[in-house]
């Protein structure tokens, strides 16, 4: 039995097209940057290993399948998600599975604090996305789908917690907006 986020064509991809009607969606546009450095960090960590083994004489095939190995799980780890937003919903797909929430129908919305910050979405459907907000501040257009679909839920009433949080990340991004403006206009 599958679990509500695997469904396709379920009331979340009901509203997949764009707030213009054009059915367009935004992505993460460095989503690709990030994806060539975790390749590179596993090939460069797999290369020093063979080569560190291969120096000492000390190769064999079993070392060599445990070094490939661990080359796998780092970039398994580091693999990044990629993020993208419509009309009304947003999603984070990951290796293996996509989460969506619909943006419209946001009943919280909180930063988790650890190693690195995540904001956490959740929906009246039972969708739940974590994002790291960088990738909110680096992509403006994402931001802008976000914050349309929870101005949406809070005016409908569904917004419970969150409007905080919310309101620190637009002003930051904000802040990189202007800030990027001024550094490619020579002004800063």
């Amino acid at each position: 039995m599958g679990r509500r986020d695997d469904v396709r064509g379920g009331p979340l991809d009901a509203q997949a097209e764009g707030p213009d009607g054009s059915g367009e969606a935004t992505n993460d546009l460095e989503r690709t940057q990030e994806l060539r450095s975790t390749i590179r960090c596993a090939g460069v960590l797999l290369a020093l290993l063979l080569l560190v083994d291969w120096g000492s004489g000390r190769i064999t095939p079993g070392r060599a399948a445990l070094w490939f190995a661990l080359a796998g799980l780092l970039f398994v780890v580091l693999y990044p998600a990629r993020v993208s937003a419509g009309g009304n919903w947003l999603a984070s797909r990951c290796l293996l599975r996509e989460h969506r929430v619909r943006t419209d129908l946001l009943v919280s919305v909180r930063f988790l604090d650890g190693v690195s910050q995540r904001l956490l979405l959740r929906d009246s459907l039972g969708g739940r996305v974590e994002i790291d907000p960088e990738v909110l501040v680096r992509n403006p257009q994402l931001w802008l789908r976000l914050d349309e679909g929870a101005r949406k839920a809070a005016a409908g009433g569904s917004l419970l917690c969150g409007m905080t949080a919310l309101r620190c990340l637009g002003r930051r991004v904000d802040r990189e907006t202007a800030r990027a403006v001024f550094k490619v206009s020579g002004l800063e």
